[in-house]
């Protein structure tokens, strides 16, 4: 599985480059803190398929790193080799990029 550090996404965005970031936390969870992505709840993620970009890096994130980097893995097996997991997830980002966001 491929993944990315929190200082490479705050990169990437700094940097403008183009991307698709999409959390995968629950909308609870979003509403609490969020960095911007896409809400696609992990349980909804497979039946929004057509969400998923196939043609620029889709950098997926949730709290800390599990529920998205098994949903990277589930993407990869169905062909998506554009997937990236956020290491860390919102958890990292907060500690390392944002220390003013709550977390939980």
């Amino acid at each position: 599985m491929k993944e990315i550090s929190v200082a490479e996404l705050k990169a990437k965005m700094d940097a403008g480059e183009d991307f698709q970031l999409i959390d995968v936390r629950e909308t609870n969870e979003y509403d609490y803190v969020n960095i911007g992505g896409q809400l696609i709840p992990m349980g909804e993620v497979m039946g929004n398929l057509d969400q998923i970009s196939t043609d620029k890096e889709v950098i997926l994130h949730c709290k800390s790193g599990g529920r998205s980097g098994a949903i990277v893995n589930a993407l990869m097996s169905r062909g998506y080799n554009n997937v990236v997991n956020l290491r860390g997830g919102i958890l990292a980002w907060a500690h390392e990029i944002d220390p003013s966001l709550p977390t939980y």
